[in-house]
């Protein structure tokens, strides 16, 4: 398979003049709608149902529904609508979003103590880990929350919930390796739809018990939680489960850009929210036996089961969402350094962004579908989902912070009360969704703690690998004083020695000093990832003469952007690089061994080792003609 190829004259990401978003903003608007808001799109369907169903659950009576309610509206403001949509979208790393690319903006920032970028680093990180344990936990409890649907419609099909859940969501995981291009042009229609459906409902049930309006006032939340400080905070475990999806909206901005977003939270997806939310809670205030499953009984019995297939496709959606966010997340983590060189395969010509990631996407399914089996419910799969989107709250919130001062210089008067009055709100979320931690809350903690170890521990174990590299590799001026020993024979042909890791090749070092060999034109490759998500093409390479016949060739590519060795080269040799003859590929591929607990402790630099050894093969990582591959290796000890 090829690099994704642009067309003649069209524009790539890295380009100078590239701007993605400078089309119709409308219709970027539509597509944000499946792109971006199915997760959080979808959470009526089970988040105002879970503070009755919970396992600190709450009863339906006028007071608590008031309050609750006044709850939701005001967390889906202040979280959603300030925090992400208002203050941390501004923050882009050359208009990417995300965990890792926050991340990323503060690896690039200086501080007094290095301690203190490694804390910050170590956040975000633990940011990306508990991103997949949500995009584990969205798949089962989207898809189980709208299959639920026909135990309201058809009772009598209700043992019918779990197969079907189960057979969808294994077709929607076998479909992503063919990527999401065609079904994602229905994406947008399709939510769209769903808000409008969702948001008419809510209206029908508002105009029967309109004082239910009055909940938007903060002064019902405020009194939950003095007349029932306990049973308040507890109910914040579910709560926050409105606003799941949130990470989302920063996280997809590389794709449509910050401004189509904003028009469709503010246009279509915030009203629709709030209706059907509001609506949910005067069904309950009518008929408190409503609490099982507010949802699907705003809808007449007549119109359940069409209900029920919508809101299939619109989980379905937002499962994609994810999904893909993981695979995106995945790359970005490889460019970064965390993670092992990894099988990606992009799957559009057009959007080198459309990346699948066949070891993560079975990794996420036979978890879900775990989840499924295990859980068996979107009520039970609730208590496990809040402390995932918590936890993530609290680091963004975090790094924003640090991001905010340094690089947008804002004053501590403004950051500080800011930022603590999101941290109180963002622990409280957190502190609450603890308390479920042995009703399923454990999950993604423990998906945290593995991922987050396995991180670490491949970016130590690099860092470790690359002073014993360095000692290895040779400098330039070694490279001259080594050719004139007459003793080196010049072959014909090409050489291309490639690494990731040092300016000089360790495999064109090892061959120099062991084979007394050097071919008559060498080229060697430092591929360099930066920490910004595209390379300019004017900037992406650079070529020095080393010695006679042999050149330097460095390749930056940002953490977006793939690495297609031969590509390169076509665009080398228009730069005077020599590619005559039969050209040979050198690539190195090291056998780690752990050597005591120095640097690192030993089981962890096995951890290292076997990740290493288990890691994609090089040739396949830079995109080499197998053929034409030579592998040269060592033995080096950490």
């Amino acid at each position: 398979m090829g690099p994704p190829q642009a067309g003649a004259g069209e524009k790539q990401p890295g380009d100078a003049s590239y701007h993605p978003h400078k089309s119709n903003r409308r219709l970027l608007a539509l597509a944000a709608l499946g792109i971006v808001f199915g997760d959080i799109g979808t959470s009526p369907l089970y988040a105002f149902q879970t503070l009755f169903s919970d396992p600190h659950s709450i009863e339906p009576s006028p007071p608590l529904v008031m309050g609750s309610l006044s709850l939701i509206f005001w967390t889906i403001t202040l979280i959603v609508t300030v925090k992400y949509v208002l203050i941390v979208m501004h923050a882009d790393n050359d208009g990417e979003g995300g965990i890792m690319a926050l991340t990323a903006l503060t690896m690039r920032e200086r501080f007094k103590s290095p301690k203190t970028l490694a804390i910050l680093v170590g956040l975000g990180v633990l940011g990306a880990a508990l991103f997949y344990g949500d995009s584990m936990i969205t798949p089962a409890i989207s898809v189980l929350s709208a299959v639920e649907g026909i135990e309201i419609a058809a009772p009598d099909l209700a043992h019918l919930v779990l197969p079907i859940a189960l057979v969808i969501l294994t077709g929607l995981f076998a479909i992503q390796r063919f990527g999401t291009g065609v079904v994602g042009r229905l994406f947008g229609p399709v939510m769209l739809v769903w808000f409008v459906v969702i948001g008419v409902a809510g209206i029908a049930s508002i105009v029967g018990t309109p004082e239910i309006l009055k909940s938007i006032s903060p002064t019902y939340a405020i009194e939950f939680f003095v007349d029932d400080p306990l049973t308040a905070f507890l109910s914040l475990g579910a709560v926050i489960l409105c606003v799941t999806g949130a990470e989302a909206l920063y996280a997809d901005m590389g794709h449509l850009g910050a401004g189509p977003i904003r028009l469709a939270w503010f246009v279509v997806v915030t009203p629709a929210l709030y209706l059907n939310y509001m609506g949910q809670g005067a069904l309950v205030l009518r008929d408190p036996e409503a609490d099982v499953n507010p949802f699907y009984l705003l809808f007449p019995d007549s119109l359940q089961i069409a209900v029920v297939v919508l809101a299939t496709l619109a989980t379905i959606i937002a499962s994609q969402a994810v999904i893909t966010g993981a695979y995106s997340l995945t790359v970005q983590a490889m460019r970064l350094r965390f993670v092992p060189r990894m099988a990606v395969k992009h799957t559009s010509a057009k959007s080198m962004g459309e990346v699948y990631v066949p070891f993560v996407n079975w990794f996420i399914f036979i978890a879900v579908i775990g989840l499924v089996l295990g859980f068996r419910s979107s009520a039970n799969l609730s208590a496990a989902y809040g402390l995932a989107v918590s936890g993530t709250f609290v680091i963004t919130t975090i790094l924003i912070s640090v991001v905010a001062r340094q690089r947008w210089g804002v004053s501590m008067w403004i950051i500080v009360p800011v930022s603590v009055c999101f941290l109180i709100i963002d622990t409280a979320f957190f502190a609450a969704n603890m308390t479920k931690f042995f009703h399923g809350g454990y999950f993604p903690v423990i998906i945290a703690v593995v991922l987050f170890i396995i991180f670490t521990t491949w970016a130590q174990g690099r860092l470790l690998t690359k002073r014993r590299y360095e000692d290895m590799a040779m400098e330039p001026e070694q490279i001259r004083a080594a050719l004139e020993n007459t003793q080196v024979a010049r072959t014909p042909g090409t050489r291309v020695f490639l690494s990731l890791q040092t300016d000089v090749p360790l495999a064109f070092g090892m061959v120099l000093r062991n084979m007394h060999s050097a071919a008559e034109n060498t080229i060697l490759i430092s591929a360099l990832s930066e920490k910004v998500p595209f390379v300019q093409r004017e900037k992406r390479m650079t070529v020095e003469q080393v010695a006679p016949g042999i050149r330097h060739v460095t390749v930056r590519t940002g953490f977006m952007q793939p690495l297609w060795v031969p590509t390169d080269l076509v665009y080398a040799k228009k730069k005077g690089v020599d590619l005559t003859g039969d050209v040979t590929f050198i690539v190195y591929s090291p056998r780690i061994e752990a050597v005591g607990n120095h640097g690192m402790m030993k089981w962890r630099k096995e951890l290292f080792s076997f990740m290493s050894k288990n890691s994609r093969d090089p040739a396949r990582y830079f995109h080499l003609p197998e053929a034409h591959v030579v592998e040269v290796s060592s033995v080096v000890r950490i």
